[in-house]
């Protein structure tokens, strides 16, 4: 049973510290949401750890470049772990190789500093690494069916370091790396994922919540904040962390009436067919 509550405050004693989804929760992929970052601040004036967990593509410091761009405050939260961080870790022992076919905008070019990966053609790749469309306003995941093909003959691993399917840019929803690994697998490949809802972002995230606090803190103390179901949801799940679920992200037009109050019966049936039970949910993080 899911129960709807009012802000963020009505549990947050509940919690030592939280992971907190960017891309529909934090922002809509142009600025931040006013109300979320205050609710953040909050937390944080009362003694609780802000994790901004993401699926982005990029380490770290370019996550926080592209939100203090947007116009987002520093004291907003206490660290960034992003899907880019944890394929980053997982592609330093070579495993997959040295030599990568990017998938990717150049905007995700930070993803490839302090690797010693070669970027190369598909015909030389030991492996493909997809950290989304190459332009993601006009192409679609069907527009690479001939790579697919090609890849999948040469048993190519496609290593996924965006998991997501897709998210809201301000009014448009726009594919994501997900998408394209998804599509491989559909084809007969073999794609590895790293961000949520994958054990090696909680990993990486818990680490890094250890380090700041100096000490291990339990994951029935973190609370994972999210909109998106099988990747904030289900992550939250199969990671045993507790989980608010924002119900005016991914899910807004089916989930919230025109006042922008969540509808309880649309909430359960709605999760009922994502098969997700939330412990907690809410319109707007606030």
């Amino acid at each position: 049973m899911t129960d709807i509550i009012d802000s963020l405050a009505d549990i947050s004693g509940d919690y030592d510290a939280v992971l907190c989804d960017l891309w529909g929760v934090y922002h809509n992929g142009e600025r931040p949401y006013e109300a979320a970052v205050s609710a953040l601040r909050g937390y944080r004036e009362r003694g609780g750890i802000v994790v901004l967990l993401t699926n982005a593509p990029r380490p770290d410091f370019s996550i926080a470049k592209q939100l203090g761009r947007m116009g987002a405050p520093e004291d907003s939260h206490d660290l960034i772990v992003s899907s880019g961080d944890a394929t980053i870790a997982a592609l330093r022992d070579g495993n997959f190789g040295r030599r990568a076919y990017h998938i990717g905008p150049e905007r995700d070019d930070d993803l490839f500093k302090d690797l010693h990966i070669e970027r190369t053609t598909l015909e030389q790749a030991d492996f493909i690494l997809c950290s989304g469309l190459f332009d993601d306003s006009t192409e679609q995941p069907e527009d690479y069916a001939g790579t697919y093909r090609a890849a999948r003959q040469r048993g190519l691993v496609m290593v996924c370091a965006n998991p997501d399917i897709v998210v809201d840019r301000g009014t448009r929803r726009i594919w994501c790396g997900g998408a394209l690994a998804q599509a491989y697998e559909q084809a007969g490949g073999d794609a590895r994922y790293f961000g949520k809802p994958h054990r090696p972002i909680y990993d990486l995230a818990l680490e890094k919540i250890a380090a700041q606090a100096g000490r291990d803190i339990a994951r029935s103390r973190i609370l994972a904040i999210g909109d998106g179901p099988t990747t904030d949801v289900t992550g939250a799940r199969e990671n045993g962390f507790d989980c608010l679920f924002i119900a005016g992200g991914l899910g807004a037009e089916a989930l919230l009436d025109a006042s922008g109050a969540v509808r309880p019966d649309a909430l359960t049936s709605w999760l009922t067919a994502y098969d997700i039970a939330p412990q907690k949910a809410l319109a707007f993080l606030r």
